[in-house]
């Protein structure tokens, strides 16, 4: 699994011109999903995401986490995460799990997000969607279960 994380002072995902998940104060995720991801994948990037320490302490150094601040996830299935961009013009996207898995797996770390005690809003697995948010920072890390 890849996921890139995005610090974030708000965000939301829209879809055929509806807001379906909204968040404040947290983190905007992108997360891609290739064929020999795991539970176990999705378990490791979930306690990864909620334990980074990204958010500023009261002395201006990343020392506090998601957990910490009690922020938000918003978390968007992004399957282009493994386009493969060597050769010639368009991105060949082979590493990319096939629908059904990608979105169970999603699931599977959406779902260890929650338990960790985060709220977690998501997109509409594979819909065509507009995601606004305002990076904050910014701070952007691509984090990987392999």
């Amino acid at each position: 699994m890849r996921v890139v994380v995005q610090r974030a002072k708000n965000a939301k995902v829209i879809v055929e011109g509806k807001t379906v998940g909204a968040i404040e104060r947290g983190v905007m995720l992108l997360v891609g999903v290739t064929h020999s991801d795991t539970v176990e994948d999705a378990a490791y990037l979930a306690d990864k995401v909620a334990n980074l320490r990204i958010f500023e302490d009261e002395s201006g150094k990343m020392n506090w986490s998601l957990l910490d601040i009690g922020g938000e996830v918003l978390s968007v299935s992004q399957f282009t995460l493994y386009g493969d961009c060597r050769k010639g013009r368009r991105p060949n996207f082979m590493e990319a799990a096939k629908p059904d898995y990608a979105n169970e797996m999603y699931k599977h770390f959406n779902e260890d997000l929650t338990k960790k005690g985060l709220k977690v809003e998501t997109g509409i697995f594979g819909a065509m969607m507009d995601v606004e948010f305002t990076n904050d920072g910014p701070v952007t890390l691509i984090i990987e279960s392999k």
